[in-house]
């Protein structure tokens, strides 16, 4: 992996985030005007949950990965100013998480990130 050529953005960097789980690490691939929104069980299409700036998403980072489950990076692709990515996540129980986000980038940071997760019920 290593930093996708022409757009700056360091796909180790997102790999070791989310399977050391260091929120920290990840908090560092966002601009400071970044914007997330999730979506999943809890935060409909139409409701989503969503975050500005760095100082939210930080608090969404911690808290996910603060929790005792694996996670993986199962697929990155970088294309232009346009990054997506999938990611499986297991809890100690077995309870299964997918996440797949798409990113808008600028100068190698993530600017926008639409997040879709679904759980085992």
């Amino acid at each position: 992996m290593g930093t996708a050529a022409g757009t700056g953005f360091d796909t180790e960097t997102l790999r070791r985030g989310i399977e050391e789980q260091n929120a920290s690490t990840l908090l560092s691939l966002y601009a400071d005007d970044a914007e997330v929104r999730v979506i999943d069980r809890n935060t409909q299409p139409s409701h989503p949950k969503v975050m500005h700036g760095r100082d939210e998403i930080s608090t969404f980072l911690d808290d996910v990965y603060s929790r005792d489950m694996t996670h993986k990076l199962d697929t990155c692709v970088v294309q232009g100013d346009r990054l997506a990515f999938s990611e499986s996540c297991q809890y100690p129980d077995g309870v299964r998480v997918l996440a797949e986000s798409m990113v808008s980038l600028r100068g190698g940071k993530i600017t926008e990130q639409t997040l879709i997760q679904a759980w085992d019920e």
